[in-house]
């Protein structure tokens, strides 16, 4: 057992996502993401085999739902993506920057 901190090592900058897994088994993945200012390619949507439920712990964020439709989070907002539902990240806050917490699971 070891303690780890959710907010170490985020670099000052970013020039892409950072994305650090902080557990996996073969069917649960916890993962943090660090986002500055970063966003999808709006050619390209992620379309994952995995459910995620996703937890914003700082900063701002969109989701862009298929539909075009954007779900706007802030620091605390959580919501569960089902698995295949394809999604992008509409936006994302440079000040401060957005953290996220997210777990995938394998049903």
């Amino acid at each position: 057992m070891e303690k780890k901190n959710i907010y170490d090592k985020i670099p000052l900058s970013l020039q892409e996502e950072l994305f650090t897994d902080l557990f996996t088994s073969d069917k649960v993945r916890i993962e943090r993401i660090v986002s500055d200012g970063h966003e999808s390619n709006q050619e390209e949507w992620y379309d994952q085999k995995e459910g995620e439920w996703v937890i914003l712990l700082e900063g701002k964020a969109g989701i862009r739902k298929y539909d075009g439709s954007i779900i706007d989070l802030k620091k605390g907002d959580y919501l569960f993506i089902p698995a295949h539902e394809k999604h992008q990240v509409a936006y994302t806050s440079k000040e401060p920057k957005a953290v996220w917490l997210a777990i995938f699971i394998t049903v």
